[in-house]
């Protein structure tokens, strides 16, 4: 994939000095290494609906599902504001094709979790969402979306990267006709890559497929899209992951000798024990694709999900 994907990010993580307190949050895994994969489109909302630097901390206050956005001394109320300006952005943002949103922890009006929200006598509870990261999320639920933070846990950050590559291979298919030799070859490619996360929708999938010449294209792609980021949300637990791996051994049965096989096996038994990251099965089963030539597992997206050089299945 030569092309960078295009995200959404909040500006202050790239090094801006946007913050209320003319800041930055500069974040260097993002751009230091995200970034030589990824096409940023760098957002602040506070800045952008027309706040100041400085300006006057703000803060989530009443109904959790529903909170107004209030400076932190005067109490104002910028609330009105803020959605008018988000659904403008987000009209905006329909444009640029985003694959994901990477939102500032904690941002009243970024924050993708747990942001606080105060009650009527002052008090905080970390149960709420930034004003503009709601929006954003309420009009694009299948676009994956993380926060700075989370993505300093291995698991959560190797997640968010599989759903956003997945998702620009996706938006590349779209491109295309839409017809239903395009759709098998992808459901093909990417049939343990889902089955490592979900073998229940692996299969509602499947029968979607089965069923395409019988539906409209359009409707068809549509519930394929929302199963396939249904079922990558889902975390890819070391069961579902081991399952996969027996099941990418059954190809070798003829070809691997009586070594090969007990090597593999001890080496799949070692991951499920925890001793050793994804990426040594992965790395050995590589090498008897090569070896072997065989061709269904060599277009297995599941093998190659993300670049190498992003260390994402080192994590043990």
């Amino acid at each position: 994939m030569d092309e960078k994907i295009r995200i959404g990010i909040s500006a202050c993580l790239l090094g801006q000095k946007v913050r209320y307190d003319g800041g930055h949050k500069h974040d260097r895994y993002l751009t230091d290494t995200l970034g030589h994969y990824l096409d940023y489109v760098p957002v602040c909302p506070e800045v952008e609906c027309g706040l100041g630097i400085p300006r006057e901390s703000l803060r989530l206050v009443g109904d959790p599902e529903a909170p107004r956005l209030v400076t932190t001394r005067s109490g104002a109320d910028h609330t009105g504001r803020m959605l008018a300006w988000a659904d403008r952005r987000i009209r905006e943002l329909e444009k640029e094709d985003l694959c994901g949103f990477i939102f500032k922890s904690g941002s009243p009006s970024s924050g993708m979790e747990r942001v606080k929200v105060y009650n009527a006598k002052g008090m905080a509870e970390k149960i709420g969402r930034g004003v503009f990261a709601r929006a954003f999320m309420s009009h694009f639920p299948l676009v994956p979306v993380e926060e700075e933070g989370r993505l300093n846990d291995p698991a959560l950050r190797e997640n968010f990267i599989e759903r956003i590559f997945t998702l620009k291979r996706w938006r590349d298919l779209l491109l295309l006709d839409h017809k239903p030799g395009q759709l098998v070859n992808f459901h093909t490619r990417h049939k343990l890559l889902i089955l490592s996360h979900s073998p229940e929708i692996y299969r509602e999938m499947g029968r979607l497929v089965a069923a395409a010449r019988q539906k409209p294209a359009e409707e068809v792609y549509r519930l394929y899209e929302a199963l396939l980021m249904k079922a990558l949300v889902l975390r890819a637990t070391l069961r579902k992951q081991c399952n996969v791996l027996q099941h990418m051994m059954g190809y070798f049965k003829k070809q691997l000798s009586a070594d090969e096989k007990q090597e593999l096996i001890e080496v799949i038994d070692q991951f499920r024990s925890a001793l050793v990251p994804l990426v040594v099965p992965i790395t050995l089963i590589n090498h008897y694709v090569r070896k072997y030539g065989e061709p269904y597992l060599a277009e297995q997206v599941y093998l190659r999900p993300h670049p190498v050089a992003l260390k994402l299945r080192n994590h043990v």
